[in-house]
């Protein structure tokens, strides 16, 4: 059985990438040797979304995105160790939303859902 997922970023500045997840969003991680970090994630889940190749979604394609309880407080807390947010905190619809640069120069999503699990 499926027993966990394995998440991945390809990025032009790994050791950076690392020392990023490592230092600034404080993900417990295990060294596998060489340095190579595999991270330790909090709780997840899993949407699928319809294609819609118009707004930069065609089938087949994948993102990873990370959540929040409290935005403000979240984007204040990660602010203060020095990352770089690159848009303002806007409503989706489906949640408050933000994006920040990591290393390799690209941007993650994160997002406080409007959305309940039970």
């Amino acid at each position: 059985m499926i027993k966990g997922v394995h998440p991945m970023f390809y990025t032009s500045q790994p050791e950076e990438l690392r020392a990023f997840l490592r230092d600034k969003l404080g993900f417990p991680h295990t060294d596998v040797g060489d340095g190579w970090l595999i991270f330790d994630l909090p709780e997840a889940d899993m949407g699928c979304h319809p294609a819609n190749a118009e707004h930069g979604a065609p089938s087949g394609k994948h993102d990873i995105s990370f959540y929040c309880d409290d935005i403000q407080s979240t984007v204040a807390d990660l602010k203060a160790r020095g990352v770089e947010f690159t848009h303002e905190v806007v409503d989706e619809g489906f949640g408050l939303v933000t994006y920040f640069r990591v290393p390799g120069d690209f941007e993650v999503q994160l997002y406080q859902p409007h959305y309940a699990k039970p």
